[in-house]
């Protein structure tokens, strides 16, 4: 490995600042609090949002969607499929309005 070009790694504790878990891992963040763990001493991070609190993660991920996809769907195209039907029953109205003249 090249000397002086990589970034320095520091033991860390990132902690979920809402509920106070804390992740211990190696980062090239610092900050000027520590914490000894283990007799090592670690960085600690704040972090807003975390694995522990983001809803993505924790499952309780809620989709609001208030037009369901295939509701959609089958609106929009509802009325491309009449708008023809209404065409075609014209054409036939014409045409047998013709062949009777």
């Amino acid at each position: 490995m090249r000397e002086g070009i990589h970034p320095e790694y520091h033991p860390v504790v990132f902690v979920d600042v809402s509920t106070g878990d804390e992740i211990v891992t190696q980062s090239t963040m610092t900050s000027a609090d520590t914490k000894t763990i283990d007799g090592v001493d670690h960085y600690i991070v704040n972090c807003d949002i975390t694995s522990h609190t983001h809803p993505f993660f924790t499952g309780k991920q809620k989709l609001v969607d208030t037009e369901g996809r295939i509701d959609r769907f089958r609106r929009r195209y509802a009325a491309k499929q009449e708008a023809a039907a209404k065409s075609e029953a014209e054409a036939n109205t014409e045409e047998a309005t013709a062949e009777e003249a």
